[in-house]
């Protein structure tokens, strides 16, 4: 269930778009639904592939919780493509996770069912539950459609050792102070031939291309949804960028480079000192726990052009398409397994996977604010390694800082033009405003199609 927010934010340009009527079908649907029923039957879920410590602990949670109800689980992966082909052939799962960039599209499409009754039936107010930035996520025309899930913010890991050996400090890698970045990059730069061997800072340009765009003050979409790529605002952070990327031999000799990482493995890019600065999410430091021994790092957070900390909200989240058989049963579900005290049997659980392979327990980032408190407070403990500490503090740190990706009925084409406009700007092939221009209009006509007729 812990879904990894640099896979996600990836979308597919291929995504498939159906138009749709905007406004009524899934409300009236919902309307008939009572929530409030004791909850039975058979729920069928969608989309929970690979499920963890974390969430296999929840979903044993919910089971014991619902014992009126069979959970019939289909573990493969949400696929764009094949939910709107489900959803036309009747074959209609009762819950399916995706990402939250998904939600807004569906809901604009009359896809999936609105849930604001299904929280009112369960005693749950989602804006006190759940960080504002990731409900937010997936709020469309004053309703509520999914039940989030996870919010794993990204921050900036340092690798000390590299900086130390180029006398660069902490304070240097500040992204609102574009000299002083572009200067401790040049310091940690390496290459041969032409060709990197050290980066000095891996900006992760297209994983994370609307941290640097939303970051340094641009707008993916209005308050009504629609696309706003072209706004002046957006080519700041593209712009930075460049520069970074330039500054290290050109885009396209650092991401042949970072391709190169053994980002999972024993020879991952801060045991091999092949950065001196990252942007990561922050599950990343669990995947770096074991090495705690043979790496010295720390954390600052990615900063606005203000110089305040700033976070944009990834994540997944829960709907119920229009046509489920059993959503008062899967609205008691979904609310269940994302309730503090499934949070709270999850982090039990990651607790005990520590203890069993020795490695550090960085906590859980589940969207909710309680949820989160409680297990830091209970579950996190100080590691005896003080960098690993301070990049556990530093992501619970901004955490409060998030904001929304937008929500709008083109939120997967928006992603995927977004990237597509910084992959040309970075190489070259277009100017950063015709770049953005370009998928404007890209963005505009998913965001049209997904409209039309509403």
């Amino acid at each position: 269930m812990n879904k990894r927010v640099t896979g996600v934010m990836l979308i597919a340009a291929s995504a498939v778009v159906l138009s749709g009527c905007a406004g009524g079908g899934g409300s009236e649907v919902a309307a008939d639904v009572d929530f409030a029923a004791e909850p039975s039957g058979t729920v069928s879920a969608w989309g929970f592939e690979n499920a963890d410590d974390v969430g296999t602990a929840r979903l044993d949670y919910a089971a014991a919780q619902l014992s009126g109800v069979q959970v019939d689980l289909d573990a493969t992966a949400f696929d764009a493509q094949k939910f709107t082909t489900r959803l036309a052939s009747g074959d209609v799962p009762d819950v399916v996770q995706m990402d939250r960039r998904y939600v807004t599209q569906y809901a604009a499409q009359d896809l999936i069912m609105p849930l604001d009754a299904c929280f009112t039936a369960h005693d749950v107010t989602p804006d006190d539950h759940w960080y504002p930035s990731v409900v937010d996520d997936v709020r469309f025309q004053d309703g509520i459609w999914a039940v989030p899930q996870f919010y794993q913010p990204p921050a900036i890991l340092l690798n000390k050792t590299v900086m130390a050996e180029a006398g660069v400090t902490s304070d240097e890698i500040d992204t609102s102070q574009p000299d002083k970045l572009l200067g401790a990059v040049a310091k940690m730069y390496q290459a041969s031939g032409g060709v990197p061997t050290r980066l000095g800072f891996d900006p992760v340009a297209t994983g994370q291309a609307s941290l640097w765009v939303l970051g340094l003050g641009g707008q993916l979409s209005d308050a009504d949804g629609v696309p706003t790529l072209d706004a002046p605002g957006n080519a700041a952070g593209i712009d930075l960028l460049k520069q970074i990327t330039d500054a290290q031999g050109g885009f396209a000799s650092v991401k042949s480079f970072t391709d190169s990482f053994d980002t999972f493995g024993d020879n991952n890019q801060f045991v091999t000192n092949q950065v001196g600065a990252q942007v990561n999410a922050q599950w990343y430091p669990n995947v770096l726990s074991p090495y705690v021994g043979q790496i010295d790092i720390e954390a600052v957070p990615f900063k606005d052009a203000d110089g305040k900390p700033f976070s944009v909200a990834g994540g997944s989240a829960f709907v119920i398409p229009v046509g489920a058989e059993n959503p008062a049963a899967a609205c008691a579900w979904m609310v269940d397994v994302t309730s503090d005290d499934a949070w709270a049997a999850a982090g039990e659980a990651r607790a005990a996977t520590r203890a069993e392979d020795g490695g550090i327990n960085t906590g859980l980032f589940t969207g909710s604010p309680s949820a989160d408190q409680a297990i830091r407070e209970k579950r996190v403990t100080e590691s005896g390694d003080a960098g690993f500490d301070q990049v556990i503090s530093t992501y619970y740190d901004v955490v409060d800082y998030g904001t929304t990706f937008g929500s709008s009925p083109a939120g997967q084409a928006i992603q995927s033009e977004l990237n597509n406009a910084v992959t040309a700007a970075l190489l070259g092939d277009k100017t950063t405003a015709q770049a953005l221009a370009d998928a404007q209009s890209a963005a505009m006509r998913a965001y049209e199609n997904a409209t039309a007729g509403g």
